[in-house]
């Protein structure tokens, strides 16, 4: 046995098994060290899909004043950049902002406002009324007409329905 562990021992003293030594382990710790530095797997409940920014009525008005505020070319593109929107976004808003401004300075009707309910139902009856008067006069002209077909059938005159009676 003591024999074996000189053998061993000369063999592991070679060059050039000390030097295949060196690189395995050298290997091995490269292994160790990219499984330590790998980034955590990430979490399967998380929603892999983008989510999109919504942005509040302090925000826009902060993007937006910081917007009129650029005057050197280029600025607003460095603005958009900077915090992550399109023009169109930024279109969008001021539009939003004018349309607010215009209502804001509109005169305001005085008094109680309508109840939308009572105002459909006043227009629900008008209309129903309306139907009914007309329902009415058709009526009455049908039998104006029909009086007037007796007439002419009785005086022997061609009416629109006889098509072979043509004068």
């Amino acid at each position: 046995m003591a024999d074996l562990h000189k053998k061993t021992k000369a063999l592991m003293n070679e060059p050039r098994l000390v030097a295949m030594d060196d690189a395995l382990r050298g290997v091995r710790t490269a292994t160790e060290a990219v499984a330590a530095d790998s980034r955590p797997v990430p979490d399967p409940e998380v929603a892999a899909t983008a989510k999109r920014r919504q942005f509040s009525s302090k925000e826009k008005r902060r993007i937006l004043a910081a917007a009129d505020r650029c005057s050197e070319a280029g600025a607003i593109g460095a603005l958009l950049r900077r915090e992550g929107i399109y023009s169109s976004l930024l279109a969008t808003w001021r539009r939003q902002r004018e349309a607010a401004e215009r209502v804001a300075l509109e005169p305001r009707k005085r008094g109680r406002k309508a109840d939308p309910g009572l105002a459909e139902g006043r227009r629900v009856a008008e209309l129903t009324k309306d139907n009914e008067r007309l329902r009415r006069k058709l009526a009455q002209a049908h039998t104006i007409i029909d009086v007037q077909k007796k007439l002419c059938t009785l005086l022997g005159l061609p009416t629109a329905e006889d098509p072979d009676e043509k004068s």
